[in-house]
């Protein structure tokens, strides 16, 4: 991310019973662990949704169907030492190929070839704060 540059992101809310799909992360400065559901950035000129679709396709190979929009976050926050400003475009939605609700975790891959880990986290863990969930007022969205 560019310094001093507000990105726009869209992530989606997946839900299987009380667990939600996360990916985790580490940050590389505390080396704490944090969760966010899946998304990504909304290029120039492409729509929210059509952005959540290309990225789940592009880092998943999954569809998405039963898309609803939620609401929009604005998240300011500090990562790997760099401070960052999102506004992220929240969406709850199903998978169409039901077999990734059968496996616990699911490896994806980002657009610089790194792999990711995505598993099912229980909603239960972020509000008795075990864990954090980012981005910022999402669970009190859930």
């Amino acid at each position: 991310m560019l310094p001093k540059q507000i990105r726009v992101i869209t992530i989606c809310i997946i839900r299987k019973g009380e667990s939600i799909l996360v990916f985790e992360d580490v940050d590389k400065v505390t080396n704490k662990t944090y969760y966010r559901p899946l998304g990504g950035g909304i290029e120039f000129g492409e729509p929210a949704i059509e952005a959540l679709l290309r990225e789940f396709k592009e880092e998943l190979d999954a569809e998405l169907i039963n898309l609803r929009y939620m609401e929009t976050l604005e998240n300011i926050f500090i990562s790997d030492g760099k401070a960052g400003h999102q506004i992220v475009m929240v969406y709850e939605g199903d998978f169409s190929d039901k077999s990734f609700y059968n496996k616990d975790v699911i490896i994806g891959q980002e657009d610089n070839g790194e792999n990711f880990k995505a598993l099912w986290m229980p909603i239960a863990d972020f509000q008795a704060r075990k864990f954090p969930l980012y981005p910022d007022g999402l669970l009190e969205l859930l």
